[in-house]
């Protein structure tokens, strides 16, 4: 009976002190630690899918940093835990640490310094001293209201007896009785445990509260036996982490702070300070009203945590009636005063919508960061920017904020007329001062040479949409495709030199150009074997610097037969038309006849060295390819024809697709007929007689005669292809408006793949005897592509972005398009003597710092890639220091001037592009133009460190209200240097930083 009675009261006393427990769990607290050390640890237990850690990318880091791995990052450093710690850990209690209520991605440049900072949630109270002691009682009363005694210094936070035990009552009721209502045990630190890391915010079984108990109750006693402070933290968490649903176009809400914003539009601070003036210092009627507006926002914000989607967006009125009754009974109990609790009953504050949101800062300010989150999206696998901007982790950049921020502001500038003055953005060749300033886009890209890789320093563009200028867009830059044409040339001689320069026969010690077949059309490989017989230094650098020297007309007047069609090019100076140049002089002076002809040498040569491709394929009419290319013409041609028909039919019904093509097609009353039967074999007489009767063309048909033509249409008696010479409509385009009449559904695939018999015969006329005129020409256009595809292995090796080619000769001159991004990687290649370096933008991530799941990883580089022989960068660097010494880049010459007064080399390359559609009716004769953008771009090196480009840029028709050339771009990009001058001076003075 002693013994029990001593039980009792020991219960008793551990049940109001916690002593025992508290030495206890204290004792274990002090051995759960972690540390960083250099290296990977085996150690790390990550915690499961709860909504904490699921938010901040703990529970990710499983699936994270295999990727990064596979991405090329290695774990730096990573931390390692105590053996209690993995021991507890391991048990199924969460990760104990001192969690933080306050996080997000965080970018930094590369002096550590901030660029975008995502912080979630965005409102939080700092501590429990900043929160208003209205706030604190009344999250007491609502939820835990013995947690703050401070009489009992070594309390357990985790369980508050009384609570439990009738929980436990009541559960045992209900067992009985299922009316008989449950409450809640769950103190606020359990509640913190549930919603931070319980599987969906929530506890799914007597295990589960078990776990919330014990992870709770070891958080509560990890910095020793006395609470107090610790149940505060609590108090404070908790107040942070409320979960209160989701908004439109904000996301997930937490926290007080950020759901006084979004759910009432409140300015936290400001309830804050309200709520922390003693009500009976209030005299003022209005602020007494809003102080009582304030807290009765706070309290329905506490009490909708018990269901937060029901209440905020669902039945606020239900909220509301809940707020009133606990109103009273805070009011009765002394919380609050009574005239607090007669102003807040007055207020029904608006809920179920969503206030306009302070707006974020505009996307042309964060070009560089956003360009790097939407990288860290593909590279984490994380499903957008809004996950990514939760995680905890800071990414260390390579963009030099300085730069980023000066450039960003310099491009502003230029939307104001006076500023652009100033700045020489106005006269010849620029924008004239009539013009709207603002409508010009600018993207400016610059690269840093290090150690290693290719450093992204800046990349800025002044459009204010989601979309990055620099390398999510597909433009026509004009004359830049000159540069990759030059390079593809001066490749092409370096390999006519390998092969040909060391060859010894007798009495020689070149080729005999007698001794090797050459295509007459092939001038390139003919070209290098006359240079090597009469050449005395047959070095590769002499050779580049010959074949710098070859001449070639820039008339006009020649048409060339190209991408299947023929085709006439004009110069941009009309002065050259006369003359004869050198590649030299038409690189300089952006001559765009010259690379049309020397795109078409290149094509040539290639079209000859493809395996099979000689001149006899053409010259004679029963070679064995010949058949295999007029197929894959065919083949290819008919695809592009439905292509073309789908993309127009998409979409539309059978009878719209019919009204498509008779408004399009203007069909005689004949044709109309031909046209219904084709596309609807299966229709009535009186079906085909009324719709001809609906067509004002069709009614001209004389009535005798529409059961005559009924009948001959009858399906089955002509080909497609006679009906389409019918009605003058192509025959593929009439089976696919039929085909899609039986299948609506059909996606492109699967025309392509019903169709192939069809497209075969549709193309029959092509195979037979006495066409050998237009099969020649066919083959040539085919022979031409495949020639194209080798150029397009070049240009993909020096990083063009895109995965084919126009096959015209227009490509010298910027048909197929590119991107700044790009242009600046082939700068990089050009200026790192023939080398390319990998892009480096993000060098370390810092994943969760200061918690057990903390890891380090950084960026292992690869060796650079020989992609040009050396001489051949050397001569091209050559060529573009040319440009802007007697070139198109000339007002870029010496503006790079130093505090030493040195001048640093710039080289470049200029484009202009006015992209057109262009009408051409019977006879190739003009009919219409209309303006898609105009593009003007200034690829750049600077010194042997630094490189990139600037583009301008005007979209729709607006651009043709634009004349701007080149010219633009480079006035610019002089405006800019004292922007990123500083950068190049520290490199001068710093050169291995």
């Amino acid at each position: 009976m002693l013994g029990t009675s001593l039980l009792l009261v020991f219960l008793v006393y551990e049940i109001r002190t916690s002593a025992l427990q508290a030495r206890a769990l204290a004792a274990v607290g002090r051995h759960l630690t972690f540390a960083v050390e250099r290296g990977q640890s085996g150690e790390i237990l990550y915690p499961s899918e709860g909504p904490y850690d699921s938010r901040l990318g703990y529970a990710k880091l499983p699936s994270i940093l295999p990727k990064l791995k596979t991405a090329g990052y290695e774990i730096e450093s990573q931390v390692r835990w105590s053996p209690w710690m993995r021991r507890v850990i391991g048990q199924g209690v969460y990760p104990i640490y001192r969690e933080k209520n306050q996080a997000g991605l965080s970018v930094l440049d590369q002096t550590g310094q901030p660029l975008f900072t995502a912080l979630y949630p965005q409102r939080i109270y700092p501590n429990f001293e900043s929160i208003p002691d209205p706030v604190v009682q009344t999250l007491l009363f609502v939820e835990n209201r013995e947690i703050l005694d401070s009489a009992t210094p070594n309390r357990n936070p985790a369980i508050e007896w009384t609570r439990l035990i009738k929980a436990a009552f009541d559960v045992s009721l209900n067992q009985i009785d299922p009316s008989h209502p449950i409450s809640g045990g769950s103190t606020l630190a359990t509640q913190l445990e549930k919603i931070r890391h319980s599987p969906q915010g929530r506890t799914s079984s007597g295990l589960e509260k078990f776990r919330q108990m014990a992870s709770a109750s070891l958080r509560a006693y990890h910095n020793g036996e006395q609470t107090l402070e610790t149940r505060r933290r609590i108090v404070c968490d908790y107040l942070n982490s409320l979960p209160l649903a989701a908004a439109p176009d904000y996301g997930e809400v937490q926290g007080l702070g950020d759901g006084l914003r979004v759910w009432y539009g409140a300015d936290f601070v400001g309830v804050n300070r309200l709520l922390s003036i003693p009500e009976a210092s209030i005299s003022d009627q209005r602020v007494r009203d809003d102080a009582s507006a304030a807290y009765r926002q706070v309290l329905s914000l506490i009490l909708a945590v018990n269901k937060p989607s029901f209440y905020l967006q669902r039945e606020p009125a239900a909220l509301n009636a809940r707020v009133d009754s606990y109103l009273r009974l805070l009011g009765e109990a002394g919380i609050i005063s009574a005239r607090r609790v007669e102003g807040s009953l007055r207020i029904r504050p608006m809920t179920g919508k969503t206030p306009l949101l302070q707006s974020p800062s505009p996307f042309s300010d964060r070009k560089g960061s956003d360009a790097i989150r939407a990288a860290l999206v593909s590279l984490l696998g994380v499903g957008n920017t809004y996950e990514l901007d939760r995680l905890d982790l800071t990414v260390h950049s390579t963009l030099d904020g300085s730069v980023t921020r000066g450039v960003t502001q310099a491009l502003k500038e230029l939307a104001n007329p006076a500023s652009a003055a100033k700045a020489g953005i106005v006269g010849d060749n620029l924008l004239s001062s009539g013009n709207l300033m603002s409508s010009v886009i600018y993207s400016f890209v610059l690269y840093e040479r290090g150690a290693n890789a290719n450093l992204l320093r800046a990349q800025v563009d002044n459009y204010d949409r989601p979309l990055n200028m620099s390398e999510g867009s597909k433009l026509e830059l004009g004359s830049t495709a000159k540069l990759r044409t030059l390079v593809t040339y001066l490749e092409t001689i370096a390999e006519l030199h390998k092969q040909y320069a060391g060859r010894e026969l007798p009495g020689r010690q070149v080729a005999d150009p007698g001794s090797v077949l050459v295509n007459r059309e092939d001038r390139l490989t003919g070209w290098a074997l006359e240079y090597l017989t009469a050449a005395t230094n047959r070095s590769l650098p002499t050779m580049l610097e010959a074949a710098m020297n070859r001449t070639y007309s820039a008339s006009p007047e020649e048409s060339f037969f190209t991408g299947g069609g023929l085709h006439s090019f004009s110069n941009f100076d009309e002065k050259d038309d006369i003359r004869v140049l050198t590649v030299r002089e038409a690189f300089q002076r952006s001559v765009n006849l010259v690379f049309v002809r020397l795109m078409r040498d290149l094509v040539r040569y290639h079209m000859f060295r493809i395996g099979g491709a000689s001149s006899a394929v053409q010259a004679e009419e029963g070679h064995s390819l010949r058949r295999r290319y007029l197929e894959r013409f065919a083949d290819r041609e008919g695809r592009e024809f439905l292509g073309r028909f789908f993309r127009r039919y998409d979409g539309q019904s059978s009878e719209e697709a019919l009204t498509t093509l008779i408004r399009e097609k203007r069909p005689t009353p004949y044709r109309l007929a031909v046209i219904h039967r084709s596309v609807f074999p299966e229709a009535t007489l009186d079906q085909f007689a009324a719709f001809l009767r609906s067509q004002p063309t069709g009614q001209a048909l004389p009535p005798k005669n529409v059961e005559i033509v009924y009948r001959e249409q009858e399906p089955g008696r002509f080909s497609w292809n006679d009906r389409g010479y019918l009605a003058r409509v192509h025959p593929l385009e009439l089976w696919l408006l039929e085909y899609r009449k039986r299948h609506p559904k059909a996606t492109f695939d699967e025309v392509v793949e019903a169709s192939a018999t069809e497209r075969r015969r549709v193309y029959e006329w092509l195979f037979k005897p006495g066409r050998k005129h237009g099969q020649d020409l066919r083959i040539r256009t085919l022979i031409e592509a495949d020639a194209f595809q080798e150029i397009h292995r070049s240009w993909r090796s020096l990083g063009y972005p895109f995965s084919a080619l126009v096959p015209s000769y227009a490509t010298a001159i910027g048909s197929s398009g590119d991107t700044p991004a790009a242009l600046a990687e082939l700068a990089g290649i050009i200026s790192n003597d023939g080398l390319r370096y990998p892009t480096m933008r993000v060098t370390k991530l810092d994943f969760a710092e200061g918690t057990p799941m903390g890891t380090v990883m950084t960026k292992r580089v690869a060796p650079p890639e020989r992609i040009l022989p050396p001489a051949v960068a050397a001569a091209l660097r050559k060529e573009l220091l040319g440009v802007v010494e007697r070139g198109t880049g000339r007002r870029a010459y010496g503006s790079i001037v130093l505090s030493d007064g040195s001048r640093v080399a710039v080289g470049g390359k200029t484009g202009t592009g006015d992209n057109r559609f262009e009408i051409h009716g019977p006879g190739g004769k003009f009919t219409e133009s209309r303006v898609v953008n105009r593009t003007a771009a200034f690829l750049f090196t600077i010194g042997d460190r630094f490189f990139g480009t600037i583009i301008a840029y005007i979209p729709g028709p607006d651009a043709g209200s634009y004349h701007f050339t080149s010219a633009l771009p480079v006035q610019v990009f002089k405006h800019l240097v004292p922007t990123f001058r500083p950068l190049i001076e520290e490199r001068r003075k710093n050169p291995g930083t």
